[in-house]
């Protein structure tokens, strides 16, 4: 015979699973689902946060997650900044992030993907996302990109890109 008290226990469990699978996750259909994940952990004027899991063809995997405060940033002084956004302000260098990002690591590799004429030109690219910490060095004449700026490289990358169909909405 099946303890009263076991009984009790069991329905407790059934009724907690309940709870917590139909909890205040936002359903996946619902357009602003990250939006709202973040809504419901709001303080303050806002937050700005970005987010991502990546699988690269070179098969890692990245996750990332970060975000901040909008006064914050609003009240950070933006010029301090701005070196690892010119460092990206430029075309051979952007082609190199991207063929590091796709498994291209060697120096040789990289100049001839960038097509580059002299191991000079590749180095003062190289030196520049290195020095911004978009690239690091990995053993002798091979780059990765550090894992912390995977996916906030693709963040930018999917800002300026546009989206075939954006989801946006504004109000006051």
């Amino acid at each position: 015979m099946v303890d009263d008290s076991l009984l009790e226990r069991v329905a407790a469990l059934e009724e907690r699973v309940s709870r917590l699978e139909s909890g205040p996750n936002p359903p996946r259909n619902d357009v602003f689902w990250a939006l709202e994940g973040l809504r419901q952990r709001l303080t303050g004027d806002g937050q700005v946060l970005f987010t991502g899991a990546v699988d690269l063809p070179t098969g890692e995997h990245y996750e990332w997650q970060q975000g901040a405060a909008a006064t914050d940033l609003l009240d950070a002084d933006w010029a301090d900044h701005a070196a690892p956004y010119a460092a990206l302000g430029h075309p051979v260098r952007l082609t190199l992030l991207r063929a590091v990002l796709r498994g291209t690591r060697s120096s040789a590799e990289l100049q001839e993907t960038a097509g580059l004429n002299t191991t000079g030109q590749l180095y003062h690219h190289l030196k520049q996302l290195t020095a911004a910490g978009w690239l690091q060095a990995e053993g002798r004449g091979h780059y990765l990109v550090p894992a912390g700026r995977v996916v906030p490289l693709l963040v930018l990358l999917s800002a300026v890109v546009p989206a075939p169909n954006p989801t946006t909405r504004s109000g006051t």
